[in-house]
């Protein structure tokens, strides 16, 4: 039989100067996706990436190693300024700023709260009968 040998796509010369850093926290953990503008992405991942596993996945410091890993390769492709999009309720939102302050590259343009907010909701427990 003859092998078949798969052809590996190399990743385009990507040049971007600005983008979109979309960080969605959660109780459990931390993705944190850059795009460029039109909502291409560029780089992303989740804690787990790093190795950090089980509880420790949703700490600022798990969100902040991330975010400086993935700015750094962004500044590589030229990234000069970022627009933040925060969704979720999880502790790691201070450590994606701080994350983003210790390497001073990257200036942020504007940062946007999407999380969604609760209303109605399903009807109530009827009262017990007496």
């Amino acid at each position: 039989m003859a092998s078949v040998r798969k052809r590996i796509k190399k990743k385009k010369d990507i040049k971007i100067s600005k983008g979109v850093l979309h960080v969605q926290t959660s109780r459990n953990n931390t993705i944190v996706t850059l795009t460029d503008e039109q909502g291409n992405k560029v780089l992303g991942g989740g804690v787990g990436l790093l190795g950090i596993k089980g509880s420790k996945k949703n700490t600022p410091y798990a969100a902040e190693v991330l975010t400086k890993q993935i700015i750094q390769e962004a500044t590589n492709y030229g990234l000069q300024e970022i627009g933040v999009i925060m969704t979720g309720v999880g502790m790691a939102r201070d450590g994606v700023f701080k994350g983003i302050n210790d390497l001073g590259t990257v200036d942020i343009s504007y940062i946007t709260e999407n999380t969604p907010v609760q209303f109605g909701g399903t009807k109530g427990k009827r009262p017990k009968r007496n």
